[in-house]
């Protein structure tokens, strides 16, 4: 976008160079993803410059950039609606090597040309860490992937910091209930099936537990229920044939899937591509030691379980605002659809009606996220964050999905219809209160129920 941002700027492209190239710049702060560096220190001009319209859906690792008044270089290959100018092959997040970002605030960067050929090929992730090589017993081999097979667990937490995303279970409600029909931890790691499952060939005997809407699940080729407690005997080949109504269904093994933590979590996230990446076809996987009693199976019409009606509805809490900025409210009330386009990362919707949202005018301060925050980019059409969101993000937030509704934000699948329901404060809490009842009602045990 170098020639874009000599036109917006009236710098032409060669004085986006000599300005670039001319500056210190100070690292105001980490965020978005690990080691992105939010640099100050822009000329004017530079700084003027707006994101794209509508953000790219991966931008090169080591991309030099700008908008929104700063400068910054992509650690990794990721979405991003920043402008960029050139490339570097620096390294500036190691999750091997303590304190991990190389940058912190407050420390002076420059800029320097070189030649390309001078250049290194960056990386586009962190990739794959032998985390299915873990000691331990294997208590399964993958045959088959499935769509978009990975480890996850409650994710990343206090990293933020760093640019480190959260990641974990998309849907926090089914992962915390498949790993308490199983006897595990709330924090165990799980496989999350994404369409399709895998297909698994049983090494080692074990139990496992299938929770998704209306997941479809074989053991040798005959029909076992999902939501309930199964044995699995060494040779025996266990799929999840789809997830069913749902995008996602989650597979708890006794003891919990072993794959070693990176930065604390287990959990592999889409943005950046820490942790163990997408389970393959030969990896073996293992489980650890089991440490609870057993439940049997999930009652009916627990939370989240239940085939969805012609639309959802998500509750959301809008940020508190000037009353003159009442674009927010063309958020809510209306139909929109989920675009194919959607992931872990974030829900994109698109209006029933055609008619995009129009956020207000001009640039916002980047700002902390979380999952469930509704940006609205240029273009009108929202996107909801999700499990593997960035940290920092820069466009205009229209809305906050509720803590009790963030399970049913990942069950939403591309075409569903979707509709934002303003609630208060007040009610969102009454709703967390009222799911972890249900939730605490939920699961019957112990293993095995038996009739009388």
């Amino acid at each position: 976008d170098l020639d874009e941002v000599g036109r917006i700027s009236g710098l032409g492209s060669d004085g986006v160079r000599r300005a670039l190239l001319g500056a210190t710049l100070r690292v105001s702060v980490l965020g978005f993803t690990p080691g992105f560096a939010y640099l100050s220190g822009l000329e004017k001009r530079l700084r003027n410059v707006p994101r794209r319209t509508t953000p790219r859906s991966s931008v090169p690792a080591g991309s030099v950039a700008l908008a929104g008044g700063h400068a910054a270089v992509y650690p990794q290959s990721t979405p991003g609606g920043w402008q960029p100018l050139g490339r570097t092959d620096a390294v500036l997040f190691d999750p091997d090597s303590p304190p991990y970002a190389v940058l912190e605030p407050g420390d002076l960067v420059r800029f320097r040309a070189v030649d390309p050929s001078e250049l290194s090929v960056p990386k586009g992730g962190l990739g794959r860490r032998g985390a299915w090589r873990s000691p331990g017993g294997c208590v399964f081999e993958v045959e088959s992937s499935g769509l978009f097979t990975t480890v996850q667990d409650r994710g990343r937490r206090g990293l933020a910091h760093l640019g480190v995303p959260g990641a974990g279970a998309a849907d926090p409600v089914s992962l915390a209930l498949a790993n308490e029909l199983v006897g595990n931890r709330p924090d165990a790691a799980c496989l999350e099936a994404t369409v399709t499952g895998p297909t698994l060939l049983c090494r080692h005997a074990t139990h496992i537990a299938v929770v998704g809407g209306g997941a479809e699940v074989t053991l040798d080729g005959m029909a076992v229920a999902a939501g309930r407690v199964t044995p699995v005997a060494p040779g025996q080949r266990l799929a999840v044939a789809t997830t069913g109504w749902g995008p996602r269904a989650y597979l708890a093994v006794r003891g919990g899937f072993g794959t070693p933590a990176v930065l604390g979590s287990r959990s592999t996230d889409r943005l950046v591509g820490l942790g163990p990446g997408p389970i393959l076809a030969g990896d073996e996987l293992r489980a650890g030691q089991p440490t609870g009693t057993m439940a049997d199976h999930l009652v009916p019409g627990a939370p989240g379980q239940s085939p969805p009606e012609d639309r959802r509805t998500l509750r959301v809490v809008a940020p508190h605002v000037e009353e003159t900025e009442d674009w927010r409210s063309s958020l809510f009330d209306r139909l929109f659809e989920v675009d194919g386009a959607s992931d872990r990362v974030g829900l994109r919707l698109r209006a029933r009606d055609g008619e995009p949202v129009a956020p207000p005018a001009g640039q916002v301060r980047s700002a902390g996220t979380t999952v469930g925050t509704v940006q609205v980019p240029p273009d009108g059409n929202p996107v909801v964050l999700m499990a593997d969101h960035a940290t920092l993000g820069g466009y205009p937030v229209g809305a906050v999905v509720i803590t009790a509704d963030l399970g049913e934000l990942a069950r939403c699948r591309p075409g569903d219809a979707v509709k934002l329901a303003a609630v208060t404060s007040e009610e969102a809490a009454q709703a967390l209160r009222s799911l972890r009842r249900a939730l605490d009602g939920a699961v019957v045990g112990p293993y095995p129920v038996t009739a009388g």
